[in-house]
This record gives structure tokens, sequence and C-alpha cells, in this order.
């Protein structure tokens, strides 16, 4: 079985569910998928930093960095930064905060003594809906001053998203909606 393949059953059996939700968009949705809960498990990390991996070294090789909001981003760009380094081909992780930090620095961004202003990076998102959480780690990368050259999400809900990060850079999702159906 394929790395790709095999990441879909893992998400399909621990992130998917079909139920009543509200979204962080604030829409309603039927179903809900929680990449958390895939992701975090040793072999979801593996796989989601290997595909990644995979896709930065054919479509965007240029990139030394990997990041997003938090939490959804999190163990994406852990996974991508730890499996980099057994690929011999360095990615670091940074995570961007929700809100700057209460104390100390007061800064959005973690990690950036190692990814510094002008690093060419790729902002990783768990699930894109709208692409608000997306705009926003794109925009706060901007803003300390990373050279964002693309979108890598999990799984695309065809909901206006791509649409609307596109606006900004390019996005290539793992998966999208009708992969789960």
């Amino acid at each position: 079985m394929n790395t790709r393949t095999r990441l879909l059953e893992l998400l399909k059996s621990l992130a998917y569910e079909e139920r009543e939700v509200i979204l962080a968009s604030g829409k309603p949705s039927n179903f809900y998928i929680d990449c958390k809960q895939a992701v975090l498990t040793a072999e979801g990390h593996f796989l989601v930093g290997t595909l990644i991996n995979e896709l930065l070294e054919n479509i965007a090789p240029e990139v030394r960095a990997v990041g997003g909001l938090t939490m959804g981003a999190d163990p994406i760009a852990s996974a991508v930064a730890t499996v980099s380094w057994a690929r011999k081909r360095p990615i670091d992780a940074f995570y961007v905060r929700k809100e700057p930090k209460g104390h100390g620095t007061q800064k959005w961004l973690e990690g950036d003594k190692t990814v510094q202003p002008g690093t060419p990076v790729a902002i990783v998102e768990d699930v894109c809906t709208t692409g608000g959480s997306t705009i926003k780690a794109i925009e706060r990368a901007r803003i300390h001053g990373l050279d964002v050259k693309r979108v890598f999400t999990l799984v695309d809900r065809e909901e206006g998203g791509r649409e609307a990060v596109e606006k900004e850079v390019p996005l290539t999702a793992l998966f999208k909606k009708s992969d789960f159906r």
C-alpha cells in the first residue's frame, strides 16, 4: 500500500466523523475532520512528513521551512521537519500564534531564530474550509519577512478556501472532501 493511500485510511478511521458541527469559520457542517487525531500517531506523523517532503522536493524545492497557524499546523510542521532531517534535506518548522505571546517577547512567530526574514517557506494547514486561518498564517509570516511560496493542506473541504488562498499563493491539497465519501 502506498503512503498516500495509507494516510487516507488513517484519516478516515481516526479523523473523519459524520455529525452536525459548527466549524471554525462559523459555518454548519454535517461532517468533521479532526486531522490531529491521525497526524499525532507515530504512523500518521511519518506519513504526513513523508508526503509533504516529497511534494516539496518536486514542486517547491526552494522552501526551507514550513509552518502555520497553531494548533492545526503544529504537528504537520513538526512531522515535515523530522522527516526532512532523515531524508538529509533539512526543512525547519515554525509556528504562528493566534495571539501574540502575552509575556516576554510578545512575538507572533515561534522558531524565528532559525526561520529568519527572507526565508522561503510553505504554510501548512490541516483542513482548508474558507481559507481564513491559512490567510492569517500567510499574513503573519509575511509580517515577519518570510517569503511564502506555497500552501499545503491535508484536506480541502471544497468550500471556497482554495480559491481564497490562491489569490495569495498556490495551494496543494493532499485530499479533498470527496475522498472521504
